[in-house]
């Protein structure tokens, strides 16, 4: 049956493979197959109608879908009296009097025939999906009528047309939109931050200025050693800062990290151990000796899952990096130890001194192919500079983390003030700030943001006073309501917390975190120094 249905195409069809067709793509709203094809007598499927009754289930939400990437599979096989129910696949090339020469597109964007079939992403509708894998509908009728109500027109101008970014959160610093690289404007700013840095005092009130809206890629890593007090204004003084300072960190290796396993050290090691994690310790009824290191063991397995896709970071020279310093902030750290959460506040340092001696793209780069020394200053440089900024944000870190719970505090009554739609809408279904907050406390929006986004975010917090410690309340507020119209969405406790727990910003770039940023800024302006209006 197969052969005869591949005998009857090609006499069917005047085009031929290499002519000149229309491509059709996801961008382009499905073909109606009944106008489109010719069937074997008596094997003509009987369809139904596109108005169908409400769907109640996924199964009759799928059969209401015009979905039509398995085609093909129906060439090579029979034709069945089913409902037509599968959606055009994504690009590919098709005539405009036979959708049979869809075969000629490429095999790899033609999904799996054997995986079950998903609701296509794309589609707008007035309750947005939330990464595709959880979104709901405002109601079951808006199920229905989304494929079949609708006009092909109107799905193809609704729908946005924005360029590929891949799954996996590239570092590279690139807007989402597509701008190009470098602007005349942004030349201009990069030959103010190089005039500016080859000054002899730098002035960093204008270099904080100047950087508020984002520090170019070329002069980032410097910049932000001068913004963190890493280095000092004078020129003169930087090359002797760095050697004193990165021997400085090496001598703590010597002394304390290559010893950490030596029976001398207990003592020592036992400070390494937070009030948190002593307790879990000693839950683990494990051997006294390797109680004391048990936040070392922490360390060593929180690694492997600072952002498992980007394979920069599975790396185990970066992670035999990443575990020694941790290891020794713990130690120099005695009254809050390693805490969860810190280990990712590591990452967006070491990329960006990485990217001094990168000019390909960083998340696939083998760092053990640079020299021996480079290493150790790119380690030395990001100890340093996370420790400058957890000096500010402590309090995240000590024995019940009173930090975190007075910003989700604040967080709360704050947009108690600014969205009480929002606000009531977390009562009526009984969701705790601290319960999505903590997070974004303990974490700086690192899980909630791609990496290339969270790089852009600090280059704003380092040019703010008490950026990370005061300003990042004010972008957690400005974040919460960009998300608006998904959570009042929202209609039950489980579809709230996972929506507030996987926001869809993988397509984000630096024209979102601007946008962000603005806003947290207004909030700031109103509402920093009125504290009469922060409270009800």
């Amino acid at each position: 049956m197969a052969t005869d249905n591949r005998i009857h195409f090609w006499r069917r069809n005047a085009k031929v493979p290499g002519s000149v067709q229309p491509v059709y793509g996801a961008q382009h709203p499905p073909l109606d197959p009944r106008l489109r094809r010719t069937y074997p007598k008596d094997t003509k499927p009987k369809f139904n109608n596109l108005k169908s009754k409400k769907a109640c289930s996924f199964q009759e939400f799928a059969c209401s879908t015009n979905d039509a990437w398995d085609i093909d599979d129906e060439e090579d096989g029979h034709f069945s009296g089913t409902p037509f129910s599968a959606a055009l696949p994504p690009s590919g090339q098709e005539s405009t009097s036979s959708l049979h020469s869809q075969k000629l597109r490429p095999q790899a964007e033609r999904p799996d025939r054997n995986e079950a079939p998903h609701p296509q992403q794309d589609h707008p509708s007035d309750c947005p999906h939330v990464n595709g894998t959880f979104g709901k509908s405002c109601s079951d009728a808006d199920l229905s009528s989304s494929s079949a109500v609708r006009s092909p027109l109107q799905k193809q101008q609704s729908l946005p047309v924005r360029p590929i970014i891949p799954l996996v959160a590239r570092i590279s610093d690139q807007n989402a939109s597509g701008a190009p690289p470098m602007t005349v404007r942004e030349k201009s700013r990069l030959d103010k931050f190089k005039q500016l840095l080859a000054s002899p005092n730098t002035d960093l009130e204008e270099l904080r200025k100047h950087s508020w809206s984002g520090i170019p890629r070329e002069v980032r890593p410097i910049t932000w050693r001068l913004l963190s007090g890493y280095l000092p204004a004078n020129k003169e003084r930087r090359e002797l800062v760095l050697t004193r300072k990165r021997e400085e960190y090496f001598g703590f290796i010597e002394q304390y990290y290559h010893s950490r396993t030596d029976e001398h050290y207990k003592d020592t090691y036992r400070q390494v151990c937070s009030p948190l994690s002593a307790e879990k310790a000693a839950d683990y009824s494990c051997e006294p000796f390797s109680a004391l290191l048990f936040c070392s063991h922490q360390i060593h397995i929180d690694i492997p899952r600072t952002n498992p896709l980007i394979p920069l970071f599975q790396q185990p020279a970066v992670q035999e990096v990443f575990e020694r310093i941790l290891f020794i902030w713990a130690i120099r750290h005695p009254a809050s130890g390693y805490v969860q959460g810190i280990n990712d506040l590591v990452t967006p340092f070491f990329v960006v001194f990485l990217s001094e001696f990168v000019t390909e793209d960083v998340e696939n780069f083998d760092v053990a192919a640079l020299p021996l020394e480079t290493q150790r200053n790119i380690e030395a440089d990001s100890f340093w500079c996370m420790s400058k900024l957890l000096d500010g944000i402590q309090d995240n870190y000590t024995f019940a983390q009173p930090g975190i719970q007075n910003k989700v505090k604040a967080l709360e009554e704050l947009v108690g003030r600014i969205d009480v739609d929002i606000h009531n809408h977390f009562k009526k279904y009984e969701v705790e700030y601290l319960q999505f907050a903590f997070r974004w406390m303990n974490n700086l929006l690192m899980r909630e943001l791609p990496l290339r986004c969270t790089i852009r975010l600090w280059d704003t917090y380092q040019a703010e006073a008490e950026g990370f410690s005061h300003f990042h309340l004010y972008v957690c507020a400005a974040f919460l309501i960009e998300w608006r119209k998904e959570i009042l969405c929202m209609v039950d406790f489980q579809s709230l917390l996972m929506l507030l727990q996987n926001l869809p910003t993988i397509h984000w770039g630096n024209e979102e975190v601007g946008l962000l940023l603005a806003e947290a800024y207004r909030l700031k302006y109103m509402f920093a120094d009125a504290p009469s209006h922060y409270k009800r």
